[in-house]
């Protein structure tokens, strides 16, 4: 068996569509999160090594580009779950009972708010709100809302996308 990365453990990324976006977009007066919103388009997340690559071919110190990628909670850091859970935390789903809905998804996956499951199935995500407040309470996965959520409801959906 070979490996890609010389079998350092250190992982090696595409740069192909970064590098297009970097183009795209690098000559433009305040691009930088439109790049970087691409870019975790394109990784699911911002690793060093990509935010690097952004420094570098915008010619800016990596520390702004950090600065700009850490004010906003968009970004990520750590990769997710194939599933990404955005579980509401809003008033109508708080009132309604959004901490039900996060108890029986810490019960059924084993994982609290910023974490992902072992298998890198799922990550849950507390979000502000989602916006969606006549459904409420409401999580999203991976762009898909569920709404007028119970605990055992929260629990079958997630059972369904493991299956």
């Amino acid at each position: 068996m070979s490996c890609e990365n010389g079998c350092t453990g250190e992982i090696r990324y595409d740069y192909t569509e970064l590098d297009k976006a970097l183009d795209d977009y690098g000559g433009t007066e305040g691009s930088l999160i439109t790049i970087l919103q691409k870019a975790q388009e394109i990784y699911g997340y911002l690793p060093r090594e990509v935010i690097e690559r952004i420094a570098g071919g915008l010619r800016i110190k990596t520390a702004k580009v950090y600065g700009v990628a850490t004010f906003y909670t968009q970004f990520r850091f750590e990769p997710v779950g194939k599933y990404l859970i955005m579980l509401c935390m809003g008033t109508a789903c708080h009132v309604n009972g959004a901490k039900t809905i996060e108890d029986a998804i810490v019960d059924e996956l084993g994982i609290s708010n910023g974490e992902t499951t072992q298998d890198g199935l799922f990550t849950l995500s507390n979000v502000a709100c989602l916006g969606c407040c006549s459904l409420s309470p409401v999580m999203m996965i991976n762009g898909e809302t569920y709404g007028t959520l119970t605990g055992d409801k929260a629990k079958e959906i997630l059972n369904t996308l493991r299956s």
